[in-house]
């Protein structure tokens, strides 16, 4: 519960920041990416850790539609989505950071 209202209250609209952030071109649109994603990887895992570690006591588990389709499914997805995010993100930060050094070198020459 503790986990959802951070969701909902600081993801949620940090989710829209982004989305805004990158119809904009905004120069920190990658950083807001990398936040809402490692959130939700975050969440979604410990979700998981949760669950496993109390036995899956709080749905029918090994149930062909509950157990397979909602919780692994449909949760699987907010695990492998946002680690594509955080990639993105870190491939275009380094990037970034990059360039930057090659100017910073390229002063001091």
């Amino acid at each position: 519960m503790c986990m959802e209202t951070v969701t909902a209250f600081v993801e949620g609209p940090m989710s829209f920041l982004t989305v805004w952030a990158f119809m904009k071109n905004y120069p920190s649109r990658f950083l807001l990416q990398l936040c809402v994603s490692l959130g939700q990887f975050y969440g979604c895992v410990l979700y998981f850790a949760v669950e496993w570690m109390e036995g899956w006591s709080h749905g029918p588990y090994n149930h062909p539609l509950y157990f397979w389709f909602y919780v692994v499914f449909m949760n699987i997805l907010w695990i492998i989505i946002p680690f594509i995010l955080i990639i993105d993100s870190w491939v275009n930060l380094a990037a970034a950071q990059s360039k930057c050094d090659d100017q910073v070198v390229r002063k001091k020459r």
